[in-house]
């Protein structure tokens, strides 16, 4: 290799193009010295050929050997003109799986979306490994490369086998391997604190390494961290991983000298769902297990992780709850199952769930098949409606935790602490952007479960217009008995149907003035939705947030710059202070936003939905009353009209009026029910149309305030 180019008989690089470094390789972007075609060549150096000569050829043999979408491709084996070998391989255009939990976005974690397609990706290369028997013995994020696709989706694929060895289920090995913080707890002592034992190591190693990078990958954190982190603090680290109890995932040192404090479920603060969470703890449990004998198998690691891939997340927003869920389920389960599993993620059981979709009742049977759900998503959900009151209280979020910004001047305190801000400000624009979604689908659910009474309401004076016709038809009927009893002089056989008929019929105005002030109360519930779904349109926050981050980043790039200069000249000083005095300032103007502007506009719908939900429950519940009732009615009504028919035609048959003897008249037993009922609801139908004019008070004040 000459000046800083390199190449091969097929293909040249630049030593400047580095893609990545280790103890003993580099590796570069290089191009075809035809094609152009980019590739990346792996270039080992003088230490590596004082390994055995096995050792040497086992990563060449070992790629030739596998081929899978999920493993980076051997393309060739070249030389340099010093006989030095070149693998030359794929090329990865999205970097390693590590450049992009470095990035400051992914401070927290990646997106449930990316952690999945992370997730199959690995358990896909891997699976192919076992096939080949083969043990990886260094997977970490630094060795898996991230391929974008044209349709901008990420290919994930493990690489560097310069560890790796063919090794059957039940075969063990003694040579050591790895990056510390994901090495296997038995690996470390010896490897790192350099005691000597007599432990062999299996298959199983490869687990605790993938666990320890799926933690990282779904929360930006490593698992395990002493006090001032892994790398200095050995100690305490092998002491985490061989003490961790059965079932928890983390264990993190606060203090100095201070206990372990363990946890078994991810982060709040991560991006995955809590439906994929639930899924996803037991498996971080089972591989990231010190105890080789107590630690999943592969097969079971494989069984479980397919099991998940192979769900599919239902969107869900609780309304009343105010909370977003996916409920994950293989297309094959029942909607019953989907009923159990929603009842279990928001405590509203199967037999008070209510679902919409798109502001309309969706009715499913429990032996439908999950595949034919609607295909909701994250922004068009399905939304859940619980006939019991459901408190709203919890706010979907947690205020990121805010790092003191150093007093004193020093470039290299200066640029981690704004790479920790810049991180920290990627996390409040994402509690924003939720706390935007959440108004939205709020105003949305309400506004659809107000539609849905209005057609309820429509309904029931339809209801109240056919029991009409139906009483006046009855009464009319009952007036022509009357005149056919008296002209036969049968007076005495009249029953009094006609004065129940005629007190059901006045009562009837009493039930359309409760539906009418239901009418209305929806009619001044809709205009205050109205005014707080256009506030939402002028409300910038997201912008405001993101032109802050904008800025915040601007400064921690230039931060980047002094860290690489090192020792600054006085105007850069300077220079450096000042925006360290900006970047203070930024920080205070993006709290002030969050928690003067965006929180308590969140706050203020949830009290203004608690209202709504209280007021629309009730109005529900009132209108299935009545619609019970008043098909009752039409039953009662349709016996009564049978009732009269008969009499009429006793009457017409009788001597009077040349027929037979009258066979004796026998009165309906459900006339006096049928009363009772009536005035039952009148009762409840005049006390719902006074608390509904409190309401509407209250909801004329709040609509006055512009709310």
């Amino acid at each position: 290799m000459s000046g800083i180019t390199g190449s091969t008989t097929n293909y040249l690089w630049s030593v400047h193009d580095v893609l990545g470094q280790g103890a003993t390789a580099s590796v570069y972007k290089a191009r075809n010295k035809r094609s152009g075609e980019l590739v990346a060549v792996k270039v080992f150096n003088v230490l590596s050929y004082s390994r055995p000569h096995d050792v040497q050829m086992r990563e060449f043999e070992m790629l030739r050997k596998l081929n899978h979408s999920n493993i980076v491709r051997l393309f060739a084996v070249e030389e340099l003109p010093t006989k030095q070998k070149v693998l030359v391989m794929e090329y990865c255009s999205g970097g390693s799986l590590l450049n992009l939990l470095e990035d400051p976005e992914n401070a927290f974690g990646l997106p449930e979306a990316e952690f999945l397609t992370v997730l199959q990706c690995v358990v896909q290369g891997m699976n192919h490994l076992r096939e080949f028997g083969v043990v990886h013995r260094d997977i970490k994020p630094g060795n898996i490369m991230r391929q974008v696709g044209e349709d901008g989706k990420s290919i994930y694929k493990l690489t560097d086998f310069g560890a790796a060895r063919e090794l059957e289920d039940d075969e063990k090995f003694v040579s050591i391997y790895g990056t510390e913080e994901y090495l296997h707890p038995d690996m470390y002592e010896r490897a790192v604190l350099r005691k000597p034992h007599q432990k062999s190591y299996g298959v199983s190693v490869d687990l605790w390494s993938i666990g320890v990078t799926l933690y990282h990958s779904a929360t930006g954190s490593l698992p395990f961290t002493p006090y001032e982190g892994p790398r200095k603090n050995k100690l305490i680290m092998h002491k985490i991983t061989t003490e961790k109890p059965m079932g928890a995932i983390a264990g993190t040192q606060q203090v100095e000298g201070g206990p372990i404090q363990w946890s078994y479920h991810l982060p709040y603060s991560c991006q995955l769902s809590q439906g994929l969470k639930v899924l996803l703890v037991p498996v971080l449990a089972g591989i990231m297990e010190a105890d080789q004998g107590r630690c999943w198998a592969f097969d079971q690691f494989f069984s479980a992780t397919t099991d998940i891939l192979q769900r599919q997340p239902v969107h869900l927003f609780s309304l009343q709850q105010a909370m977003a869920h996916s409920i994950y389920m293989h297309h094959y389960n029942t909607v019953s199952a989907f009923f159990e599993e929603v009842a279990a993620q928001t405590g509203i059981g199967v037999q008070q769930q209510q679902l919409m979709y798109l502001g309309h009742d969706l009715v499913l049977e429990g032996s439908m098949k999950v595949v034919n759900l609607p295909c909701a998503s994250a922004s068009q959900p399905l939304v859940l409606l619980s006939s019991m009151p459901e408190a709203n209280n919890s706010l979907p979020f947690r205020e990121p935790e805010m790092p003191l910004i150093p007093s004193r001047f020093d470039v290299v305190a200066d640029y981690n602490f704004s790479k920790v801000t810049v991180g920290i400000v990627h996390q409040y624009r994402r509690i924003v952007q939720l706390l935007h979604t959440h108004r939205e689908l709020l105003l949305q659910g309400y506004y659809g479960y107000m539609m849905k009474l209005r057609h309820e309401c429509a309904e029931a004076m339809h209801s109240i217009a056919i029991i009409t016709i139906r009483l006046q038809s009855g009464l009319s009927a009952q007036h022509r008995i009357h005149k056919l009893s008296y002209s036969s002089e049968k007076q005495g056989n009249v029953d009094n149907s006609g004065q129940k008929l005629q007190m059901v019929y006045q009562h009837l105005p009493i039930y359309s003035a409760g539906i009418r002030e239901f009418q209305t109360q929806l009619e001044h519930l809709q205009i205050q939705q109205a005014k707080l779904a256009e506030n939402l349109t002028h409300d910038k926050s997201c912008q405001k947030m993101h032109m802050l981050l904008e800025k915040i980043t601007a400064i921690h790039q230039q931060y980047r710059k002094d860290r690489l200069t090192g020792k600054l000249a006085y105007n850069d000083e300077q220079i450096h202070k000042f925006e360290k005095i900006h970047l203070s300032s930024h920080i205070k103007r993006m709290k002030s936003l969050f928690r003067e502007e965006c929180v308590p506009r969140y706050k203020e719908l949830l009290a203004s939905t608690r209202t709504w939900s209280s007021v629309l429950m009730e109005m529900q519940n009132r209108l299935q009353d009545f619609n019970s009732f008043s098909a009752g009615l039409l039953v009662d009504l349709e016996i009564i009209e049978q009732q009269q028919n008969k009499a009429v035609d006793r009457i017409l048959d009788s001597p009077q009026f040349g027929g037979a003897a009258p066979q004796p008249e026998i009165a309906p037993r459900d006339k006096d029910q049928m009363v009772s009922r009536m005035h039952h609801l009148r009762d409840e139908m005049e006390l719902l149309v006074r608390e509904l004019q409190c309401n509407n008070s209250i909801i004329e004040r709040l609509t006055g305030k512009g709310v």
